[in-house]
């Protein structure tokens, strides 16, 4: 017979969350960076990023994030809905001074306006003015096309290319950098392209898995691993730094 105490003793371990992965003793980025995904996806749970309406607006979200916070591009995205600028045709058509107007909430404004115009010129000069069949085009391509307009660069392009067109390329920005040195994974003088392909060697071209991974880097750059006083004791990746030999977590002061 089963007693009360087996019963009660299976029910909690039925809600009790997944414990996040062991640090392994394998530190090389083929083991490692599925293991931060797997200890983060189990700590911090689904990001539900990039939070927009439409590709479109991320392709603007994309420009207008550039040397701002988020909260300053949402309130410059508020405007251009509520003016139902958010097309690529309407934001063409709007004169520049006016556009910067709207978006002088994201800093740059003036600057972001030009590179917002560039890209809708792009749009129409080479697709038609057509998303759809810009992502049709094939990633590699379509990387090298957009980071020959004006005002995006890498980040930006493969924003563009991951949140709102689905291709498996993987964001890199000071955040995910920040990371990867602490832990002994990039090095200091580490460029873009070499982060990004770190990445890109070490997981499964996954569209979705790159867009989550990367939201949750942003959400531990954010909360833990910071430029000045990092609170590593806390973080869900502190266990690995004490995993590695020669590092230690940093405590809070």
């Amino acid at each position: 017979m089963v007693s009360v105490v087996s019963i009660a003793r299976r029910a909690i371990l039925r809600v009790m969350p997944k414990a996040p992965p062991a640090p392994p003793h394998d530190t090389s980025p083929l083991r490692v960076l599925p293991q931060f995904h797997e200890t983060l996806t189990a700590a911090l749970g689904p990001m539900h990023w990039w939070p927009a309406r439409t590709p479109f607006e991320v392709i603007v979200g994309a420009i207008l994030t550039q040397n701002t916070a988020w909260v300053n591009v949402e309130r410059a995205i508020t405007k251009l809905r509520k003016a139902r600028l958010l097309t690529p045709r309407a934001l063409e058509r709007v004169p520049s001074p006016k556009l910067a107007r709207y978006i002088r909430s994201s800093g740059y404004f003036r600057q972001k306006a030009k590179k917002l115009k560039a890209f809708v010129c792009f749009l129409r000069r080479d697709f038609g003015g057509s998303l759809a069949r810009m992502f049709r085009t094939s990633t590699a391509e379509l990387r090298e096309r957009l980071l020959a307009v004006h005002g995006i660069g890498p980040e930006t392009a493969d924003s563009i290319l991951l949140y709102a067109g689905n291709h498996p390329v993987f964001v890199v920005d000071a955040y995910t950098k920040r990371i990867l040195q602490r832990h002994g994974l990039a090095g200091e003088k580490a460029g873009y392209e070499e982060v990004r392909t770190l990445f890109e060697n070490n997981l499964p071209r996954d569209a979705k898995l790159y867009n989550e991974y990367h939201a949750l880097l942003v959400n531990v750059g954010k909360n833990w691993c910071r430029t000045k006083e990092p609170q590593c004791d806390q973080c869900p990746l502190g266990p690995y730094l004490a995993a590695r030999p020669g590092t230690k977590p940093e405590r809070r002061p």
